[in-house]
């Protein structure tokens, strides 16, 4: 009979705990990255037309971002980037030919 210190001794070590991390699922941060495409494409959309100082660098920033976190909405995202730039140099247009940040239909 083997006493209980001996059979201690011939088991194995139990491996020690892993630290517990947060644990956000991969989709979760898809489809975050998935709606800053969105945003991003409707930013600059939406900066063609009005507050292109403001919309233009916020969609620049969103679609970076979504791109960088792995969107699935990838078109979406390099739209927004397009846009987004359009609307700077659309700003620099104004700025050099009108001498105004704000833009007009009709004379």
């Amino acid at each position: 009979m083997t006493t209980l210190s001996e059979a201690a001794r011939t088991l194995p070590p139990t491996p020690a705990p892993e630290p517990r991390t947060p644990h956000r699922p991969a989709s979760r941060l898809r489809s975050h990255a998935d709606g800053m495409a969105v945003a991003s494409f409707i930013l600059g959309l939406l900066g063609t037309l009005v507050l292109n100082l403001l919309l233009g660098p916020c969609a620049l920033v969103l679609g970076t971002l979504a791109l960088a976190r792995g969107t699935t909405r990838r078109g979406r995202a390099l739209l927004g980037l397009t846009l987004g730039a359009a609307d700077l140099l659309l700003l620099a247009l104004l700025t050099t030919t009108d001498g105004t940040v704000s833009w007009h239909i009709g004379g």
